[in-house]
C-alpha cells in the first residue's frame, strides 16, 4: 500500500471516529470504467450486509458510478470494504 493510500485510510478513520457514533449508516461511492464484472465484484464484497445499491452510467456509458448505502457496525468495516474494492477493481475512484 502506498503512502497516499495509507494517508487516505488514516484520515478516513479519524473523520469517522470524530463524526459518527456506531453503528451508523454509511454511503460509499465508487466510480470506475464501465465493466459488467465490476458490479458483480461489488455485490460480492457487500453480500453479507444490508447494502442498497444505486448504479448510474455516464452519458456515453464509459463510466459507472455506484453508491452503496448500508448500516456499518464500526469504522473498521468501512475501511476494510474500501480496501477490498481498491484491490479488486482496477483504477476505481473511491469517494
Amino acid at each position: 500500500m502506498n503512502k497516499e493510500s495509507k494517508d487516505f485510510y488514516k484520515n478516513l478513520r479519524k473523520l469517522l471516529d470524530d463524526t459518527s457514533s456506531w453503528p451508523s449508516e454509511y454511503v460509499y461511492k465508487f466510480i470506475y470504467k464501465s465493466n459488467s464484472k465490476n458490479i458483480e465484484i461489488l455485490k460480492n464484497i457487500f453480500r453479507d450486509s444490508n447494502a442498497d445499491f444505486k448504479i448510474k452510467k455516464s452519458k456515453n456509458d464509459k463510466y459507472t458510478s455506484v453508491s452503496i448505502k448500508l448500516m456499518a457496525a464500526n469504522p473498521d468495516l468501512i475501511i476494510d470494504n474500501y480496501k477490498k474494492v481498491a484491490e479488486k477493481i482496477e483504477n476505481v475512484i473511491l469517494l
